[in-house]
């Protein structure tokens, strides 16, 4: 029988109290061991690196280098192995869409229950990267006013029709495979294939990125919804 490494998570937060309670939440999950701590971002990219840290909790703001900068750093450095998961309290919706543009694999609010965040860690570990359905509308129509690298402009015309047709309803906010299947008349598990190809093509980490991606690249009309498989 093949045991699983346990994800190792490293938190990030200049509140100590904040810190303490997301550790006792996460000691008790099953396949997640607490690496470390750290309260500021230099921290967190010094502890990430040294204790190899899968995934990070990482709070937008603290002393000396903040969450979006030390964002970037380890996702840079990690190749996008190492995932950032923002930690965020209400009204910082233009910081979230900074690190999400720096490669964070998702956000939650620190209003979060403990259910929540172990589902988020073990998401954006297997790379289905996480945004709350709250607000993921109104961020990937902030993203879709962004303009397209000529990187992204090549790489938009390896995908496959099928493939720009599930990448454009994940970019919509249409976030589940089912969802997505049922729009299009397709099997889940194309689906899953579809968006598999997807990252690789795209050169993108989680599906988080790729709806980003999606949403700063695709037509915006849905004219190409219309087109044959």
């Amino acid at each position: 029988m093949v045991v699983n490494d346990p994800i190792r998570v490293l938190i990030a937060d200049d509140n100590r109290p904040f810190r303490r309670g997301v550790r006792l939440r996460l000691e008790q999950a099953e396949g997640i061991v607490v690496v470390g701590e750290a309260s500021t971002g230099h921290d967190a990219v010094t502890a990430a690196r040294a204790e190899r840290a899968d995934v990070v909790l990482m709070d937008l703001e603290m002393p000396g280098t903040n969450g979006i900068e030390a964002t970037r750093t380890l996702v840079r450095e990690s190749q996008k192995a190492t995932r950032v998961i923002v930690l965020t309290s209400h009204g910082e919706q233009d910081l979230v869409l900074r690190a999400l543009s720096e490669g964070a694999s998702g956000y939650l609010l620190k209003t979060h229950d403990g259910a929540q965040l172990i589902e988020a860690i073990r998401a954006a570990h297997r790379g289905d990267g996480l945004i709350s359905t709250r607000v993921t509308s109104t961020l990937l129509q902030q993203v879709a006013r962004s303009r397209a690298s000529d990187d992204d402009r090549q790489r938009q015309h390896t995908l496959s029709p099928s493939e720009t047709r599930v990448v454009e309803l994940l970019s919509r906010g249409v976030t589940s495979n089912e969802a997505i299947a049922k729009t299009l008349q397709l099997s889940a598990n194309t689906v899953r294939t579809h968006i598999q190809a997807s990252l690789k093509k795209t050169d993108t980490a989680d599906r988080t990125q790729l709806a980003l991606w999606g949403a700063r690249v695709l037509t915006p009309d849905g004219t190409r919804l219309n087109r044959r498989t």
